[in-house]
């Protein structure tokens, strides 16, 4: 039997037949849209008077001209996708061992709670978390621009929730791995097992926690000083998130055994005199952290909502 590890993971047919047909189809286009162009041009270089044409004004012809050229741009914008059409096979099947998968990091930014609410920020943490890897394999990166408290402490209580969310989805392997888009769904049928139910009902009193003490977190932040929110200078801080850095009064962890993905929030140093190039400043820095800490050979870069 043929080792695994040889085999491709995927395959790439290529319809050559339908390519075929395509480049003709395109070539006669090409030469059609030459004709055109050549008999709107002729109209500007030809002043023969006794050519019909030369009597159509010139500015609905330039107008007309204009179009062609620019529908004509268009689709030459949409032959590449035709030009070689294929379809791909795909083999889950031969994917390595889990102790064989490469590392992955996964990179979320966030500036701005104001605009960006840590409730939808923490579930796309959580979602990055959930993704259907090894745990000992994955990383999650959250970069806050803003340097905000709220996030800080809200990226603490997305783990603590975490360490309840994760241990469901792999059991009843979850597809909506996203918290809030699961339970704003209504509720499979084809589960209802007392087992599962009860672990449900387990894992929504928990989100319902979760949930309330990111909101209550945000207005309090808010009342304190909403000038604060964002601060536009402030140093740099990388804290790597696990149970110790969980405060006692917070969210209970879940006492199940759970293999936990790497959780760091990074907060860059930013001054007002010096330019942080946004993002891809942002984008850089987690780069360098994660170089150090996990050196994964593969990034996942995720919209924070």
């Amino acid at each position: 039997m043929e080792d695994s590890h040889s085999l491709p993971l995927h395959h790439c047919h290529v319809h050559k037949l339908r390519a075929t047909l395509f480049k003709t189809y395109a070539f006669l286009h090409i030469l059609a849209l030459g004709a055109i162009f050549y008999y709107r041009g002729a109209f500007f270089f030809d002043k023969t008077p006794l050519k019909p044409y030369n009597t159509v004004p010139s500015f609905p012809w330039l107008v007309t001209f204009a179009a062609e050229i620019l529908l004509s741009f268009l689709w030459i914008l949409k032959q590449p996708m035709y030009w070689r059409p294929v379809t791909r096979t795909v083999f889950p099947e031969r994917l390595p061992k889990d102790e064989e998968l490469p590392r992955i990091d996964v990179f979320v930014c966030t500036t701005d709670p104001r605009k960006e609410p840590t409730f939808e920020v923490m579930n796309t943490v959580v979602s990055a978390m959930a993704l259907d890897y090894p745990g000992e394999k994955l990383g999650v990166y959250l970069s806050d621009d803003g340097g905000a408290n709220v996030t800080l402490e809200g990226v603490k209580e997305a783990w603590a929730f975490a360490t309840w969310w994760l241990p469901f989805c792999r059991r009843y392997k979850v597809k909506t791995i996203c918290p809030l888009a699961y339970f704003d769904q209504p509720e499979e049928e084809r589960r209802q097992s007392e087992e599962f139910i009860q672990d449900r009902n387990i894992v929504k009193e928990k989100y319902d926690f979760f949930k309330k003490q990111l909101q209550s977190k945000a207005r309090r932040n808010e009342a304190d000083d909403a000038n604060k929110t964002s601060h536009p200078d402030h140093p740099s801080l990388i804290q790597v998130i696990d149970g110790n850095s969980i405060e006692a009064k917070t969210s209970t962890l879940n006492p199940e055994p759970v293999a936990m993905p790497l959780l760091v929030y990074v907060a860059r140093e930013k001054r007002p005199s010096h330019p942080h190039h946004f993002k891809a400043g942002a984008l850089n820095v987690l780069l360098r952290v994660s170089s150090t800490l996990s050196n994964a050979p593969y990034i996942l870069v995720l919209d924070c909502d």
